[in-house]
């Protein structure tokens, strides 16, 4: 597609920019938020959205797969959602033949929206989709589509009939993202663009071939053994009990964060450091991604809870 690598990586920075102004048409703000959707999905990850209800998670996700060019299918997440509403099922055909009728999983993203709101057997229904990118289903395998992600949603302060996600899922998903409140400028600027007349035509800037062609070229970067060894000296500090883990992770975490976690914040710095116009992975691209990727991995004893020592301190405290 490009004569060189190092033509690709220019050619990503640029069309990184062209996402970021055409997405910026319709999202005021949350660029960090749509920063780490992106890198996401240049590394082929899976990114969790968590902030209250009005703050456009499930339009970000809608217009990211507009600008993308991609197939979008969302799925409403309910208590009785059944594991074949979402990879499909076996139906009887005319000629009294078992015929599989696809479900929503079958598109290149997935808003999984409110995904808590559903019991456990139906989360864990995605759990082959967003490990293999494959489905099962009456002892049958069908491959996902590539490019596949599942950007999911979730309201963090509606307890009532919700149901946690289980640490096997949550650990699917590369980015747990923090979806914040707008600044006064911005939602300023929201209300003027959304209560006017004003309807905003968004342009295809990628197709699923150049990402495709983006993710492939992010795994071949070359990464410094130092880069490597730090990522997973970090990770290894999360664990408790362990000898790498520091006094503050003792003291206030009971699980830390698996392998998986070292190999997302490998691939995160790679691609931080692509779409900011670098050949090679540093330490500080590391840094930049780590809080995402390990906020959700880490689980916080009683005596965090108590002194109300939030997972955001005891990652900042490992940097």
């Amino acid at each position: 597609m490009y004569s060189s690598d190092a033509e690709g990586i220019d050619a990503l920075v640029s069309k990184y920019k062209d996402l970021n102004k055409e997405i910026a048409k319709v999202i005021v703000g949350q660029e960090e938020v749509v920063k780490k959707v992106l890198i996401s999905i240049f590394s082929r990850g899976h990114c969790l959205l968590v902030g209250v209800p009005g703050l456009a998670k499930t339009l970000l996700v809608n217009t990211i797969a507009d600008v993308l060019g991609l197939s979008f299918n969302r799925i409403q997440f309910t208590p009785d959602l059944m594991p074949s509403d979402i990879i499909g099922s076996e139906i009887l055909d005319d000629n009294r033949q078992f015929k599989f009728i696809k479900g929503p999983l079958f598109a290149n993203i997935v808003l999984a929206d409110e995904i808590n709101r559903t019991p456990p057997k139906t989360q864990a229904a995605l759990l082959e989709a967003m490990q293999e990118r494959t489905v099962t289903a009456a002892g049958q395998k069908f491959p996902l589509e590539a490019p596949f992600f599942v950007l999911a949603t979730q309201n963090p302060i509606e307890q009532e009939g919700t149901y946690p996600l289980p640490e096997a899922q949550l650990d699917r998903f590369m980015f747990n993202v923090w979806v914040d409140y707008p600044t006064y400028e911005e939602e300023l600027a929201i209300v003027k663009a959304t209560t006017s007349d004003n309807n905003v035509t968004l342009k295809h800037i990628l197709t699923s071939e150049e990402i495709i062609y983006f993710q492939n070229l992010i795994r071949k970067m070359p990464v410094a053994d130092n880069v490597i060894e730090y990522a997973v000296k970090l990770n290894g500090k999360t664990r408790p009990n362990t000898p790498m883990a520091s006094d503050v992770v003792n003291k206030f975490v009971s699980w830390g964060a698996g392998p998986r976690s070292s190999q997302y914040l490998i691939i995160g710095a790679k691609c931080h450091a692509a779409i900011n116009g670098k050949y090679s992975p540093d330490i500080e691209d590391v840094q930049a991604v780590a809080e995402p990727i390990l906020r959700h991995r880490l689980v916080r004893n009683y005596m965090a809870e108590a002194e109300g020592f939030t997972i955001e301190k005891i990652i900042a405290s490992l940097l």
